[in-house]
């Protein structure tokens, strides 16, 4: 007796889903189409498609944990499921696949051989292209976030017909393609045998109904090439060189999803403060006189003109901090500017200053 937990490599306990995946894996591994007549797969192939008729089946797989292969009710030298078609010298006949009507065994085909057929392709072409960008913002914008309104050509939904094709109140009438219902039947032969599909309608794209009238903007397609104006958000405290997505501004297609736009973001440096983590750095050079009195001076920071306060005796390389003047992050708080000292020492002094800085030596300065 086969066994048909092993053929698929799952537990005996398996549920339907696990099933259908391990069927779904093996299916794709061993098809004819992928593996070019090789006999070996062929068999391994059907093998599965046996052992998958008989699991997702709740009585069949009953009646096989009870009674075995027998009273599944397959019978190889009857010539397939029950006696009816299934494998014989001709290949396995797929027509025992159906959905739900009381015969052969019940899954989706499209749904498993949907990359062999097309099935899968055309769930791909559902959903637009992606695109993306780049723009250029200032260090400052980078820090503190900013609204840009940007221009961008690319196929988008048509504003005179709302993406319906239509002209507006044409109304809609069925669909003659597939009278109304959406879907259509198409059947593939294949020298393993003929396979029945049903997949949505190509005309009226699943909905049963078609413009009565085309829109002349788009010319029926719903989508058509434009510039589209788009504002984007850029938060605070944004990387250079990060990536921002909005969902459903890419490309667009007829009765289908929007693909995605990703911005990626530039920031033009400043040479004389930068970003570390939520606070900002700047390097300031104070005279030798104010290190060692120490004193006040305003600072150019993003925020304006701002006051420091420099403490008698600073020396080169210590940093004063300067609360909530860095990058906003959460709850409306912000980093800190911190400020790194360099005394500026003169290469030349005249003799009036020479002669005090040695009587600051005498002192042991």
């Amino acid at each position: 007796m086969k066994d048909y937990y092993k053929i698929l490599g799952v537990e005996k306990g398996a549920s339907k889903d696990e099933i259908k995946k391990a069927f779904r894996r093996l299916a794709h591994e061993h098809h004819p189409d992928k593996t070019k007549g090789d006999p070996s797969a062929g068999q391994k192939f059907k093998e599965a498609s046996e052992a998958y008729s008989v699991l997702s089946d709740d009585q069949k797989r009953q009646q096989y944990d009870t009674f075995g292969q027998a009273g599944a009710g397959f019978n190889p030298g009857a010539g397939g499921f029950g006696g009816q078609g299934g494998f014989n010298a001709a290949g396995f006949d797929f027509s025992q696949f159906t959905q739900g009507n009381g015969q052969g065994f019940e899954f989706d085909l499209g749904d498993i051989f949907g990359d062999f057929f097309g099935g899968g392709r055309q769930a791909r072409q559902q959903r637009g292209r992606d695109i993306s960008i780049d723009i250029q913002i200032s260090f400052e914008e980078s820090i503190f976030g900013i609204e840009r309104d940007i221009l961008v050509t690319k196929t988008s939904k048509c504003l005179t017909c709302e993406g319906s094709g239509g002209a507006p109140g044409s109304g809609t009438t069925s669909c003659t393609t597939c009278n109304g219902k959406g879907k259509v039947n198409e059947t593939r032969r294949s020298f393993i045998g003929v396979f029945n599909t049903t997949k949505v309608c190509d005309t009226c794209h699943g909905k049963g109904q078609v413009p009565k009238e085309k829109c002349k903007t788009c010319d029926g397609n719903g989508v058509l090439e434009r510039q589209q104006e788009i504002t984007v958000k850029i938060p605070p405290g944004i990387e250079d060189g990060e990536m921002i997505r909005l969902g459903g501004m890419g490309e667009a297609i007829p009765n289908g999803q929007a693909g995605d736009l990703y911005i990626k973001i530039h920031v033009k440096p400043l040479p004389h403060i930068r970003k570390d983590g939520s606070n900002l750095v700047m390097d300031v050079k104070i005279k030798l006189t104010q290190a060692l009195l120490g004193g006040e001076i305003i600072l150019k920071s993003l925020d304006g003109d701002v006051p420091l306060k420099i403490p008698v005796g600073t020396n080169t390389g210590e940093v004063l901090r300067i609360k909530s003047k860095g990058v906003p992050h959460s709850h409306n708080k912000r980093g800190d500017l911190l400020v790194r000292i360099t005394v500026d020492i003169p290469h030349k002094v005249s003799k009036t200053a020479l002669r005090l800085i040695e009587e600051l030596g005498k002192e042991g300065l």
